[in-house]
């Protein structure tokens, strides 16, 4: 099944039905994992990054900054869907910006010996040879670069950061940040033309301490700086006089979730008079600009913002983009108490007649796509996938390709590396999100999603993990519409209360307008192993423990899915405990006429790296079907696949003895499906559905967007025979 962006008609929500898609979308076409700029020898486990990001002139090659080698990277994007490694060039120093010109990339590098002796040079690197053609001292710890539109200058917010943890981490640390304009004349940075603009005095808040974060540059070579902390936004003149300067503002919030510890998605809270306080901006044309809120020291307005360049406000996003953000299950709740999403970094550009503001959410790994045909009005189109904590963004509009750099590398701890992420405007259907939120009558939030099981009418029921253990629910997914819908979420409760110490799953029919879970169980957090009944309004209405025989062996990794044939209830057990034979797993049986245990013996592949387990069971037809895999993500990931076991060779024995091995076919290699998806291979394929009819339906956990990407997959899969 390709899954289907709606296009939305307002920043709140897809538009609702199955309207006629937009003809052409921005689609993923490929991902570069950072280490793979790294030359042979080198220690490959090592912490790299992928920041801010430009192309050069051709639009064939993309430049990052990497501040924790201490190099850009090189990549070579001639055939865009293969991107190339082209190696590391050192900067000898920390990069934190990087602008081409041509094919000339220069780079700030923060040389600073402590917050109070800030340095930092600019170096201009010929890209053909990776030599260094100039260097300019900035007098300072630089933040950002933009290069003016005609490739004449180049402007430079030198931030002088604050020490976060000296005092109370306030500002009124001296020294002074400012802005440079700098000539570019043959393709090399004039540094004798250096014009320093002072953006002190102008800000309410510490007036003497601006920190410039971000500049841009209009056609009229005018910059546009932002004064995050100060909250304050300045226009420069070509000669580095102030043209305007006004405060960013405030943003009333409503509709929010403002509290992270409840581990549940709740939407009724609200912020009156949050300070902006914005990281990226961008021209849109020679009289508005964007600013993306990401919010640092006092704020945090979780959305975006246009202004005439006199100060007047033009559109604010208030709340809507998170909205759409938690539509697609993408809402990072433990930062709800700090900014949400954190719209950070941004770009602008025309893809044919369209003008684009491209938002980056750094926490919800997200990136809007909005048409800003009218400034006044913007209208979200698309939500793009990206890597974990996109931080820059390039558009090559003269080859229809956009670009992230995706900062996070989790590698230290067997997660994702940071990638580049490549995006191809095409006439095609949206690819991404494959399952929203988006048309119900409430904003249902989501995440996390485990176990899955069809209805007799074609729905799919699904259930959340233990990282929502305040809010267990049941979701209810409509598959036919594209991309699959989330129609409603049935909390699960006791005595009516939000039920507790649970962590289902999987999911299964009871036959009579109910369901069957199974809860994974941590004993070391008082989580019990064991089956619940719930009733069609969520109630648990009881409680089937796992016997104290089968508890003698056990360890955290427990139930992973449930299913049931006929009287009998079969789990799913993930890995190997204590009693196992090496790499064989327990399917548990319950009967639940006769309230007997049993089981058999399921045999897991070796694992190459980390571990392999089961994640889901499934009955239809004459076999129980299964989803295997291992626990690795990336270029490691080996093993993502369906099984199947015939349903008459289920013997159970009782628990306690020698149990009989079954015999498994696999069906499908899921790693090829996970790939398609043009990003990296994810971890955690955990839901499988089949309907009456034989559709077959593969999800995947994104971990409540906590050290992930956020991204769900949710598609439709054929089994082979």
């Amino acid at each position: 099944m390709s899954a289907r962006l709606f296009c939305l008609t307002s920043a709140l929500a897809l538009s609702a039905g199955t309207a006629a898609m937009a003809e052409i979308n921005f689609n993923r076409i490929a991902s570069f994992a950072t280490p793979r700029n790294m030359a042979p020898g080198e220690d490959h486990s090592r912490a790299t990054s992928a920041e801010i990001i430009d192309a050069t002139g051709d639009g064939m090659t993309l430049v990052y900054t990497d501040s924790p080698l201490g190099v850009i990277g090189v990549v070579d994007i001639t055939d865009p869907a293969n991107p190339q490694p082209k190696g590391n060039i050192a900067m000898g120093g920390e990069p934190t910006a990087v602008s081409i010109i041509g094919n000339t990339a220069f780079v700030a590098v923060d040389t600073s010996a402590s917050f109070t002796d800030p340095s930092g040079v600019l170096r201009a690197i010929d890209l053909a040879t990776g030599e260094e053609l100039a260097s300019c001292d900035l007098g300072g710890q630089p933040d950002s670069t933009a290069k003016s539109p005609d490739g004449s200058f180049l402007a430079i917010a030198i931030e002088n950061q604050r020490d976060e943890d000296a005092g109370d981490g306030r500002l009124g640390q001296m020294p002074a940040g400012f802005v440079i304009l700098m000539d570019v004349t043959d393709g090399r940075p004039d540094c004798d033309s250096m014009i320093r603009a002072d953006v002190t005095g102008l800000a309410e808040i510490f007036p003497e301490d601006p920190e410039p974060e971000f500049v841009d540059i209009n056609a009229l070579g005018q910059t546009v700086v932002t004064l995050q902390e100060n909250n304050h936004i300045v226009v420069l003149e070509r000669d580095g006089t102030v043209a305007s300067h006004f405060s960013a503002g405030t943003v009333d919030l409503e509709g929010i979730d403002a509290t992270d510890e409840r581990a549940a998605l709740i939407f009724t809270e609200s912020q009156p008079g949050r300070l902006r306080e914005p990281d990226a901006v961008k021209w849109i044309d020679d009289d508005h600009f964007a600013i993306a809120n990401e919010g640092d020291m006092d704020g945090g307005a979780r959305g975006w913002t246009i202004f005439h360049k006199d100060g007047t406000e033009i559109y604010e996003s208030g709340p809507s983009f998170e909205h759409a953000v938690v539509q697609a299950g993408h809402y990072p709740d433990k930062r709800s108490d700090a900014k949400g999403v954190e719209p950070e970094g941004m770009t602008f550009a025309a893809f044919g007649d369209t003008p684009y503001v491209f938002l980056l959410a750094e926490r919800a790994s997200i990136v809007g796509v909005y048409d800003v045909t009218d400034p006044a009005a913007p209208v979200l189109r698309q939500l793009l996938p990206s890597g974990i904590s996109p931080e820059g963004v390039v558009a090559i509009p003269s080859r229809n390709l956009l670009a992230t750099a995706n900062e996070a590398d989790l590698g230290e701890n067997g997660g994702a590396r940071a990638h580049v992420m490549i995006y191809e405007y095409q006439e095609a259907p949206a690819a991404y999100p494959t399952l929203t939120s988006a048309g119900a009558d409430d904003l249902i939030g989501w995440g996390a999603m485990s176990g899955m099981v069809a209805a007799d009418d074609g729905m799919i029921y699904a259930v959340n993990d233990s990282f929502y253990g305040y809010q267990p629910r049941i979701f209810r997914i409509d598959p036919s519409f594209q991309p699959a819908r989330i129609v409603e979420a049935i909390d699960i409760t006791r005595a009516g209360s939000p039920a507790q110490k649970l962590d289902l799953e999987g999911i299964t029919l009871d036959g009579e307008g109910g369901f069957y879970a199974a809860s994974e169980g941590r004993s070391d957090r008082l989580i019990p192993h064991a089956i619940y009944r719930i009733d069609g309004s969520g109630e648990i209405t009881e409680e089937i423990p796992f016997p104290a025989q089968l508890l003698a062996s056990e360890t955290r990794f427990g139930a992973e899915g449930i299913t049931k044939v006929g009287d009998t209830l079969w789990v799913a057990i993930q890995r190997e405990w204590s009693d196992d034979p090496k790499n064989h797993v327990k399917l548990l049986s319950y009967n639940l006429t006769s309230k007997e245990w049993g089981a058999v013996h399921y045999p897991i592949e070796a694992a190459e790296t980390g571990w392999v387990g089961l994640s889901e069971i499934t009955a239809h037809g004459d076999y129980l079907y299964l989803i295997e895999r291992d626990n690795q993500i990336g270029d490691a990931a080996r093993l993502k696949q369906i099984t199947r076991v015939a349903l008459a060779d289920l013997q159970p024995a009782p628990l306690g003895g020698t149990l009989p091995v079954v015999a498994k076919e696999v069906v499908r290699d899921l790693i090829p499906d996970l790939q398609a998806f043009n990003g990296y291979v994810v971890d955690k394929v955990e839901g499988l559905a089949i309907t009456q009819d034989g559709q077959v339906f593969v999800s995947t956990d994104n971990d409540g967007v906590d050290d992930s990407s956020g991204e769900t997959f949710f598609w439709a899969v054929s089994l082979e025979s």
